[in-house]
């Protein structure tokens, strides 16, 4: 019996025009009557997932910020933030790459200190809330997650002078075509869907997850029914136990219909 859901958003619960299936909703609440859990598990803010899930926002789970931020009913339950000096040393890392820009994640919102239009239109995609500074050292928050937005796609660019530079003390992730995120080496979607189920008592056999790109990996650790989807590069498809169809094929949504409803 499954008792818990988790579900990545680009690429996995919304098509490709960024768009949740009106469906949605109604699968949702079926699974709340039935004491299912569900949970979003996002590299998006907490503020971006909450306005998608507007109609029935108090009756899921959010994992925001990649794993560093969990809110459930409203209330905090659990969150990492990183060291003031080491988010430092990222900015200094990243001002010497060519092509890139920073968002700085906190909990109160997002923080850019660049304004033009190509920039803002990707970061408006996942920001629902965000500020521009004129110097990232005015910021008085808690910084849950440092992205990068490569206009030189990140896996080819970015993610080769990071990783190795911070890999080893802290999560290093390509999370689409141009985003990097690092946050901090212990916390991770997978590590957040763990700490779910140790509070409500739940087994990875009864847990199902849904991702399609590498920041969902940690997710299908956690589950035994862990679905990647039909849009995933073939090395997160090697890692999931199952495959979903397409995000554009409303993948996720037939597979609780099928499996669980």
């Amino acid at each position: 019996m499954i008792k818990l859901i988790a579900s990545d958003m680009d690429g996995t619960l919304l098509n490709q025009y960024d768009k949740l299936n009106e469906e949605t909703f109604d699968i949702i609440m079926k699974l709340k009557e039935k004491d299912i859990l569900f949970a979003v598990a996002s590299g998006r803010q907490y503020f971006n997932i909450k306005n998608k899930f507007d109609k029935i926002k108090e009756n899921i789970i959010y994992v925001a910020e990649n794993g560093s931020y969990v809110i459930l009913e409203g209330e905090e339950l659990y969150s990492s933030k990183l060291d003031k000096d080491m988010v430092d040393s990222f900015l200094e890392t990243a001002k010497q790459i060519e092509g890139c820009e920073t968002v700085l994640c906190g909990k109160k919102g997002a923080y850019i200190e660049k304004n033009y239009e190509k920039f803002i239109k990707e970061v408006e995609r996942y920001y629902l809330k965000y500020e521009v500074v004129n110097n990232f050292n005015e910021v008085e928050d808690d910084i849950l997650k440092f992205t990068i937005y490569d206009f030189k796609g990140a896996a080819e660019n970015c993610s080769k002078i990071f990783e190795p530079r911070f890999g080893n003390t802290f999560q290093v992730t390509v999370s689409g075509e141009n985003w990097l995120d690092i946050i901090n080496h212990d916390v991770s979607k997978g590590v957040a869907i763990k700490h779910l189920q140790e509070k409500f008592n739940i087994k990875p056999e009864e847990t199902m997850v849904f991702g399609d790109y590498f920041n969902d990996l940690s997710m299908f650790d956690e589950a035994y029914h862990s679905y990647a989807m039909k849009n995933a590069p073939d090395k997160v498809k090697q890692h999931a136990r199952f495959m979903a169809k397409s995000n554009n094929e409303n993948g996720v949504l037939e597979v609780i219909k099928s499996q669980v409803l």
